[in-house]
């Protein structure tokens, strides 16, 4: 074993990993193939850029989002340190300035001494133990061959759907108003209100709206995953399906009426200085010609400048269960070496925090392998040791990539009201982790 580690992907998963390696004193060789080789998604060079999304989703201790940030507080995570730097208002959801995130980012992992960072792509899994392989939803053909040779397994994938973002100064402010759902924090978002009429045309529209033409190998399987469907496929599934979702204008006043919209969209900061505002909830595979025509329908954003259009790529996946253990790392019956570890969104854990929280895992285990140690799993009762069951454990014929909740936490006993039982399981995971840290010496 090395004292130099292998992490392959400068995503969030890749970053953690890193990060966790170094922080242990063991030097880390961090491979990035951008942007000497772009992926369909990325925009930059810039380590752990965000491409779908500014928010990391709520920051509520009695949240399932909320709980795994609080572990990955607690076991170390750099990506929430620098979120915290360029934290943008968000109710209580926690949002950041895009750019300025990925900046923090990078500058944190290349000015470690103990981190090189490689500007070069990765096509074959390096015979080098340990390594952490983090390369995203967005991994190589060249690699996913190499993957595959290794393994003997199939891949799995899903398309995965971006929303369109647009400029501050182009929306109409006389349209819409601000306000957080149920006045939760700032009024950090935008709200567009709609009456029934116009939600009707604007379904009319959407409904017959031309979508993007994919490559012909990709059409053949697409295969959405459900928490990050395309709008004009949620509209498909029945008219009044929006406004039951993304568009339920729960918690809202609209000032000019003094009433509850019928429907409402919304617009959340995507950086500090709130010149672009991404819709929320409206992932699309529309054409952008498309865009222009049926968003500027939308109350306010009829003169709508459009900074970056919605689309949709392919996201991989492996077959986790058939391939990792809960620590992360392949089975040993499939890698010989015993050192190759796994994480990120290619393990089949889904949202942006999901895949840092795999990240700080696998980079502590392939630290641990350097130097002799056992490896380890948060405990089940923790969301981040639950997760990593569910990839390492869901039944194979159900496999679908996961993001955190509370029903993938074990029981607890007895009959409680729903609110009162996700406490109880929130304070059971805090107090497991806490005794796991100490485990660590982390504390």
């Amino acid at each position: 074993m090395a004292d130099t580690i292998t992490v392959i992907g400068g995503g969030l998963a890749g970053c953690e990993a890193a990060f966790q390696i170094a922080r242990r004193g063991l030097g880390v060789r961090l491979y990035e193939m951008r942007p000497g080789v772009m992926t369909p998604a990325h925009r930059s060079g810039k380590l752990a850029e965000l491409v779908c999304s500014s928010s990391f989703k709520s920051d509520s201790p009695s949240t399932a989002h909320g709980l795994l940030k609080h572990e990955m507080r607690a076991l170390g995570s750099i990506v929430l340190q620098c979120a915290a730097m360029v934290e943008v208002p968000g109710g209580d959801a926690l949002c950041v300035d895009r750019e300025g995130f990925a900046d923090h980012i990078t500058r944190q992992i290349t000015s470690n001494p103990l981190i090189e960072v490689i500007r070069e792509e990765i096509s074959e899994i390096p015979a080098d133990r340990p390594c952490v392989i983090a390369t995203g939803p967005l991994t190589s053909d060249a690699l996913c061959k190499s993957i595959a040779k290794l393994s003997g397994a199939r891949h799995l994938h899903f398309f995965d759907a971006i929303a369109p973002s647009v400029d501050f100064e182009s929306i109409d402010q006389s349209k819409v108003f601000r306000q957080s759902r149920y006045d939760k924090g700032e009024a950090a978002y935008i709200n567009c209100p709609m009456t029934q009429e116009q939600y009707d045309e604007f379904i009319d529209a959407l409904l017959s709206a031309k979508i993007a033409k994919l490559h012909l190998e990709e059409e053949r399987d697409t295969r959405y995953f459900e928490g990050c469907l395309p709008i004009e496929e949620i509209a498909k599934r029945g008219r009044n399906s929006p406004a039951y979702g993304t568009m339920k204008p729960v918690g809202l006043t609209d000032p000019h009426t003094c009433r509850r919209p019928w429907v409402v969209f919304q617009l959340r900061h995507e950086i500090v200085e709130g010149s672009v505002w991404g819709l929320v909830g409206f992932q699309t595979q529309l054409r952008p010609s498309e865009q222009d025509r049926v968003f500027r329908m939308i109350p306010g954003l009829k003169r709508a400048e459009f900074v970056r259009y919605g689309a949709l790529h392919r996201n991989t996946y492996i077959d986790s269960p058939n391939l990792l253990s809960s620590s992360l790392s392949l089975k040993s019956d499939i890698d010989e070496n015993q050192g190759l570890f796994f994480a990120g969104q290619l393990i089949g854990v889904e949202g942006y925090m999901e895949s840092a929280a795999s990240g700080i895992v696998a980079g502590i285990n392939a630290a641990g392998k350097a130097l002799g140690e056992e490896l380890i799993t948060p405990p089940k009762e923790t969301m981040i040791g639950a997760l990593l069951d569910y990839i390492a454990n869901c039944p194979v014929e159900d496999f679908q990539p996961m993001n955190s909740n509370f029903g993938i936490l074990p029981e607890i006993a007895g009959k409680h009201p729903k609110k009162i039982r996700k406490q109880l399981k929130a304070d059971r995971a805090t107090t497991a982790m806490q005794a796991f840290v100490k485990r660590l010496h982390l504390s």
